[in-house]
């Protein structure tokens, strides 16, 4: 490991234990409980924790600030489930979500809405878990048959690009917080690759 990382690596290696169940003390804390969650229980999600994700990817960054996203709010539990097979791996975690949202772009609109929309994604991702609740992304940009059936089940336009779903749901497991000795540092560079 290169000496200049010791401004990431943190000092203290110590679990950073949230104030209560739903709030989070810093950002890197936020990064390091947030796990992809796959299974949910059957408790439904509050509409006002989608609000709260739904504003907090609203307030995304995207270039040029034309936010080419346009997101699809799913709380049917049969069109959720209906979308589980939508591909052959990575979409089972649609067959226990109690909730899910659609993240879908204009490429027309800016030729960084793509990347816009990941930020957005990213964005209710951490704010799920800062709300209690368990997320994941299932992606599904660049997978023609999936898209398909996602944009037939929730009506989204065949000119916009669905990039992935967000699935929602009180978690059924749990998963640790990473372990900063573990993080790839050696993936970070300075000056020069």
């Amino acid at each position: 490991m290169r000496d200049n990382l010791e401004t990431i690596v943190p000092k203290d290696k110590e679990t950073i234990v949230p104030k209560d169940k739903n709030t989070m003390q810093s950002f890197i804390d936020l990064c390091r409980h947030r796990r992809s969650v796959r299974r949910y229980t059957a408790q439904p999600v509050e509409q006002e924790k989608i609000d709260y994700l739904l504003r907090c990817a609203l307030m995304a960054p995207s270039g040029k600030r034309l936010n080419p996203w346009e997101f699809v709010v799913v709380r049917d539990i049969a069109t959720i489930r209906a979308m589980a097979p939508c591909k052959e791996y990575g979409a089972g975690m649609l067959e226990t979500a109690m909730a899910a949202i659609v993240v879908a772009v204009d490429t027309r609109k800016s030729a960084t809405a793509l990347f816009d929309g990941a930020i957005a994604a990213e964005h209710m991702l951490l704010a799920a878990e800062e709300q209690g609740l368990g997320a994941c992304w299932c992606h599904i940009e660049g997978r023609d048959e999936a898209e398909s059936m996602i944009k037939q089940l929730t009506g989204v336009p065949d000119d916009l690009t669905v990039i992935c779903v967000i699935t929602l749901g009180y978690k059924d497991e749990e998963r640790k917080p990473y372990d900063f000795d573990k993080l790839l540092y050696d993936k970070v560079h300075y000056e020069k690759f």
